[in-house]
C-alpha cells in the first residue's frame, strides 16, 4: 500500500437547503484532480462524515468513482458505533472504494483492548485496506497500536490527537515490531502547521483541507516541505497558514466551516455546513478573504 503526494479531503457539497448536491460535488472533485493530488479521501472529517446518512455516503462514493475513473485512489470514511462502522466498511468494499478511513468509536470509549477489538469488529469479513483515525475517543497507546499489525487489512494510522511524544512512541514501537511498511499520517486540522514536527519523527504524509479552496498554496507548501525549501515554507506559514489557524480557533467546527467558506469565496458551489457546525460571521468572512489574498500574494512572490 502506497499513498504518496498531497492527500486531499474534499468537501461534501450541499444545496441551499442543505440537501446533497452531486453535480456540484463532481465539479469540486475535478478541481482537486486538476491540482494534482495523490489520493482523495471522500466523506471524511472535512467532508462532514458525521452529518451524512448511509445512503448519502454511498451516493458520494459512487459519484466520486464516476468522476475520478481510476485516476487516483479513492478512500472513504467509515465509523460511528461498531455496527455502523462495520456496515460502512462493507459498503465501501461493495461500492469499489480503494480503502477506508476508520473514524473513532461514537460517544463511548473503552480500554485499549476494546479499541483494538472495535477495529477488528468493524473490519471483520472485509479485506479492504483501512487507515485507523487515532483521535478521541479512540486514542491508542504504543502496545495497542502494535496489536493493529495483527489485523491484516489495517495499513496505517492517521494521528488527529496531536501528541507528538505519543506518536513518536507509536511509530518507534510499530517499526520495531516489524511494521516497516505501515503508513503514518498527520491528520491534525490545518496539518501544514505541524507538518515539519511530524516529519522529524518519520510521519511525512498529511491531509490538506486547504487543498479544498487554495490548492495552489497547498501544493506549493507541500513541495517546499519535500524539497527543504525552508524560506518558502516559512513565508507561506507566516502570511497564510498561521493567520488562518488563528481565525479557525475562534469557534468550534471552523476547521470545516472556514474551509467551506473559503471554497465559496473562490467561486465553488459547495453550499453551507450542516448543524451543529456554524457559519463564520460577516467580519470573519472579510478576514478570511484578506488571509486568502495575503497567501496568494506570498505565493506569487516565492514562485
Amino acid at each position: 500500500m502506497s499513498l504518496e503526494g498531497l492527500l486531499a479531503f474534499p468537501l461534501t457539497t450541499f444545496t441551499a437547503d442543505l440537501e446533497l448536491d452531486l453535480d456540484a460535488y463532481a465539479d469540486h472533485l475535478e478541481s482537486h484532480l486538476a491540482a494534482d493530488v495523490g489520493a482523495l479521501f471522500v466523506a471524511c472529517g472535512t467532508g462532514e462524515f458525521s452529518a451524512l446518512s448511509p445512503d448519502e455516503l454511498r451516493a458520494v462514493l459512487r459519484r466520486a468513482r464516476e468522476v475520478v475513473a481510476g485516476r487516483v485512489p479513492i478512500w472513504v470514511g467509515a465509523g460511528g458505533g461498531p455496527a455502523q462502522a462495520r456496515s460502512g466498511v462493507a459498503m465501501a468494499r461493495a461500492d469499489g472504494a480503494d480503502g477506508v478511513l476508520l473514524l473513532p468509536p461514537y460517544l463511548v470509549s473503552g480500554p485499549q483492548s476494546g479499541l483494538v477489538d472495535h477495529v477488528r469488529f468493524a473490519l471483520r469479513d472485509n479485506d479492504i485496506p483501512a487507515i485507523i483515525y487515532h483521535r478521541a475517543p479512540g486514542v491508542f497507546g504504543p502496545d495497542a497500536a502494535v496489536r493493529l499489525l495483527g489485523i491484516p487489512s489495517v495499513v496505517g494510522i492517521k494521528d488527529g490527537f496531536g501528541d507528538v511524544d505519543l506518536m513518536t512512541r507509536i511509530v518507534t514501537a510499530i517499526r520495531a515490531a516489524g511494521g516497516e511498511d505501515f503508513l503514518f499520517f498527520n491528520g491534525l486540522p490545518t496539518a501544514e502547521v505541524s507538518a515539519r514536527a511530524y516529519r522529524a519523527i518519520g510521519v511525512t504524509r498529511y491531509s490538506s483541507a486547504v487543498h479544498c479552496f487554495v490548492p495552489e498554496i497547498a501544493g506549493r507548501f507541500h513541495r517546499a516541505l519535500r524539497d527543504d525549501e525552508n524560506a518558502v515554507a516559512d513565508r507561506l506559514l507566516t502570511d497564510f497558514y498561521l493567520p488562518l489557524v488563528a481565525l479557525r480557533d475562534e469557534a468550534p467546527g471552523f476547521a470545516v466551516s472556514l474551509v467551506k467558506a473559503g471554497a465559496r469565496l473562490r467561486g465553488q458551489k459547495v453550499g453551507g455546513v450542516r448543524p451543529p457546525l456554524g457559519e463564520p460571521s460577516a467580519s470573519q468572512l472579510e478576514r478570511l478573504e484578506r488571509i486568502v489574498a495575503g497567501g496568494l500574494d506570498a505565493l506569487a512572490e516565492v514562485g
